[in-house]
């Protein structure tokens, strides 16, 4: 098994208020693999893809933990010593591509700042934007000349992984990069990623509530619930075999896995847990059919198989 390039150790995040919104999550990247964050609204996806990449809002506080990039530990460099590794170590997609730019400058303006790290003159670092563009499928002498809003939302998509590829990151991270597309061109940018992993060689983190992105793009899933990693398996053990009880009840809620007409959509019952006082033990355990005594009690992680781990009193090892 090949050593991790990204590892987060034990990481604990709290939010004003005492929001306990990561909860010890531990996770390993390899070099080279496509690894899916996945879980419904308020799990804490997002929150997790901004402390890979130590880019947290003012209120968001460390309360433990780690993130190793290469062995370095993030939380321990200054913030000057973190700028100069994003975009040339590990680089994010963000979800919303038209407020991830500078909307008074252009595309081309931008790609060219970005390469701040990068030698070379300025032309070189907009022949290199160029030759990117044209990569992700863009005109670039169209895109380079362009301000933001004059792209459509695909368009911009692309030119922002156009933007974190640049420096040939070792990391990438996608925090919901299809979310604001259609269904075409959904499918064009999950084709695009899985191209250019393989140019490229870089890992990439993509975080998504689409089990459909997931299917298609990963090679292993870390299934996420009220702040923890309730489930870590490849993707096809996971679809074929999942062993929590929230992974099966997440994929049962997937439209496209209806074989019946019916006038209702499958969902999971009950509320998230509140996370300003989160239950002492297994904290799906009130939504859970499962559910027992034992339940109450904090649940050991379980390794039930190579390449699987499952925080569940109800898994045997």
């Amino acid at each position: 098994m090949s050593e991790a390039v990204l590892n987060v150790e034990d990481l604990a995040l709290s939010y004003p208020g005492g929001v306990q919104a990561l909860r010890g999550v531990s996770l390993q990247v390899r070099p080279g693999e496509v690894l899916g964050i996945a879980g419904e609204s308020g799990c804490g996806k997002s929150t997790l893809a901004s402390a890979m990449i130590s880019l947290l809002s003012s209120g968001a506080e460390i309360t433990g933990g780690a993130v190793y990039l290469r062995g370095e530990n993030l939380m321990a460099l200054s913030e000057r010593d973190r700028r100069r590794l994003r975009g040339r170590e590990i680089a994010m997609v963000f979800q919303d591509p038209l407020t991830a730019f500078n909307p008074v400058l252009r595309i081309g303006e931008q790609l060219v700042d970005f390469q701040v790290n990068a030698e070379g003159s300025s032309r070189e670092k907009r022949r290199r934007a160029a030759a990117m563009l044209s990569k992700v499928g863009l005109e670039p002498d169209l895109a380079l000349s362009r301000f933001p809003h004059e792209l459509s939302g695909g368009m911009r998509q692309r030119a922002a992984i156009a933007a974190a590829l640049l420096m040939r990151p070792a990391v990438l991270i996608a925090d919901e990069p299809t979310t604001a597309l259609d269904v075409t061109m959904e499918a064009q940018i999950i084709h695009l990623l899985r191209e250019l992993q393989a140019e490229v060689g870089c890992a990439i983190v993509i975080v998504t509530h689409h089990l459909g992105v997931i299917a298609e793009l990963c090679d292993r899933v870390a299934v996420m619930y009220a702040g923890e990693v309730v489930e870590v398996a490849p993707v096809d053990d996971l679809y074929h075999d999942p062993l929590h009880p929230y992974t099966r009840a997440l994929l049962s809620c997937d439209p496209s896995a209806l074989v019946e007409h019916t006038g209702h959509l499958p969902t999971i019952g009950g509320r998230l847990p509140d996370l300003a006082d989160p239950p002492p033990g297994c904290a799906f355990a009130p939504r859970c059919p499962l559910a027992s005594e034992s339940c109450a009690t904090p649940p050991p992680r379980v390794r039930p198989a190579p390449a699987r781990e499952v925080l569940c009193h109800k898994v045997a090892p």
